[in-house]
């Protein structure tokens, strides 16, 4: 029966190290854990201290300082794998894991998949072909020798870069090896391990070459692996769930994503977010059990392909209660009031409130205060709310027991007017232009932390331009922007020219919208 050795690479969070130890190794499984030289000794000596006494876990005889697309990872890596391979005799597979890996199957389905394919499993493709690396470097990495940290040192890296194209520095690979390019998370049989280490043992050149490579955890083990073993005895694939979106980054899992975890045929997950903590304890006690069937599914990667290339549309994998539709529905009717000056658009507001009966909320979107009802927490928070705006008016609408529902907006929430434009419901767009003075600018200026009490003369009438060039700027977007059902009243505009967008914005006779706006005190500040 298969016995896993997982070789643990991770450089955080003592406690979350031990729990992931001590969970792998209770069902008879053993783990060679290496913790960043970078981290601190005191959470070494914690991790070491709860872990020494059992003799499933062992550590890296030496701790290297890794750094992201470094050598660094595959030396810690084959340090690792050292330590893994002379501790543990019996063990027959050796899987590569991070600190934010998590089973998503029972420890008895694992032994018995590894049992029934006796192969290895690491994703291989062709580095030049196979169109594997989406943004950044791609031949560069290999032909030319990288000695600084892209992240850490940028303007080195790419000066040593651009120093070795300029002198033709240029490199070729290994001759005898086809480069290969995947995920650095595989499973490896002990054999494979064991002819690795004789390869090196014989082949410096290779070491050599790979050392001064940029990101070489994802080339060198497979690279090595396929020119070691037969292609009938690779899975050219990765036993760890992982994802990444358009721009490279690893898509991560949370609380609700349980369900859809289970039903990928995929032995681990990566990347489970360090706040998911009730998943991890779900997961944590899978692995324990026995007699678990799984229904598996598989589709996951096209599944989070199909609902991010469709969009803004507030969807996505085990949708939270607010998020299962995607639409405010086309038979209702959004009017939004956009105004710089909010108290001249909450007194617009409060006289349509005491003339018709559309239900109106004011600065949702920019007041933290706002008033709102309790919609079950989305909207606790502007930034929530921001988040999830259609989902929020959709809740409003619902609330009022509505189809017609009255909002304020910011001219600077450009977004939030296309997005709401965009959708399959009816949006009108009054906008309210005012005029500003400088005293009107200065008490701006201050409220939204420009300026102060003590800001000098000389610097308002620098900054007072700036601002007032932003308002019309603004303004000129959404113009720009070329709105349907987009109606406009100015302070300084005739009244029954006011009065007639009113009326067509809310759809009520011209002499009623006239009384709404008729008087003295609607613009004063």
């Amino acid at each position: 029966m298969a016995k896993i050795a997982y070789i643990l690479l991770c450089h955080k969070d003592p406690d979350a190290v031990i729990r992931q130890a001590e969970r792998l190794t209770a069902t008879g499984d053993h783990i060679a854990i290496h913790f960043d030289a970078r981290s601190s000794a005191a959470e070494y000596q914690q991790i070491t201290s709860a872990l020494g006494g059992n003799a499933h876990v062992t550590f890296a005889d030496k701790r290297i300082k890794c750094g992201w697309g470094e050598w660094s990872l595959v030396r810690a890596t084959l340090n690792t794998l050292t330590t893994a391979v002379a501790a543990f005799p019996q063990a027959t597979h050796f899987y590569m894991l991070s600190g934010d890996c998590m089973p998503i199957k029972t420890a008895e389905y694992t032994h018995r998949f590894l049992d029934t394919h006796d192969a290895d499993f690491i994703e291989n493709v062709d580095y030049f072909k196979g169109n594997w690396i989406k943004t950044g470097l791609r031949e560069d990495r290999l032909i030319y020798r990288h000695f600084f940290n892209e992240r850490k040192s940028k303007r080195l890296f790419y000066a040593v870069l651009e120093l070795q194209r300029h002198l033709r520095l240029d490199r070729k690979p290994p001759r005898d090896m086809q480069i290969r390019i995947g995920s650095q998370w595989w499973c490896l049989r002990r054999e494979t391990v064991e002819k690795i280490f004789v390869f090196l043992t014989q082949r410096r050149d290779v070491l050599r070459f790979f050392s001064t490579t940029w990101i070489p955890d994802e080339t060198f083990f497979q690279t090595v692996v396929p020119h070691l073993v037969p292609r009938d005895e690779i899975h050219d694939r990765t036993l760890t769930f992982l994802m990444f979106s358009d721009y490279g980054m690893p898509v991560t899992f949370y609380n609700d994503h349980y369900d859809m975890l289970l039903g990928q045929d995929y032995l681990f997950a990566r990347k489970i977010s360090p706040e998911a903590q009730d998943l991890k304890r779900r997961l944590g006690l899978l692995y324990a059990a026995r007699d678990v069937p799984f229904q598996i599914s598989g589709e996951g990667p096209e599944l989070f392909k199909f609902l991010t290339g469709r969009g803004r549309v507030g969807r996505r994998f085990a949708s939270r209660f607010w998020e299962k539709e995607s639409t405010l529905g086309r038979e209702r009717e959004l009017l939004v009031v956009v105004c710089k000056k909010w108290h001249v658009a909450k007194r617009v507001l409060e006289r349509i409130r005491q003339t018709t009966n559309v239900p109106a909320v004011e600065y949702i979107f920019n007041e933290e205060d706002a008033a709102l009802p309790d919609l079950g927490g989305i909207q606790t928070t502007v930034e929530k709310r921001s988040r999830h705006r259609r989902a929020l008016m959709r809740m409003l609408f619902d609330y009022y027991e509505t189809d017609r529902m009255m909002v304020c907006m910011d001219p600077g929430n450009i977004e939030l007017l296309e997005d709401f434009a965009a959708d399959r419901s009816v949006t009108r767009l009054l906008e309210i232009e005012c005029t500003f003075s400088d005293d009107y600018l200065i008490g701006h200026a201050m409220r939204v932390g420009l300026a102060g009490e003590q800001t000098s003369a000389d610097t308002f009438a620098r900054l007072l331009p700036t601002i007032r060039n932003d308002i019309l700027f603004e303004s000129d977007r959404i113009r720009d922007a070329a709105f349907q059902n987009h109606h406009r009243f100015c302070e300084t505009g005739d009244l029954e020219k006011n009065a007639q967008a009113l009326a067509h914005f809310l759809s009520i006779p011209h002499q009623t919208a006239r009384d709404i706006i008729d008087g003295p005190q609607l613009f004063v500040d």
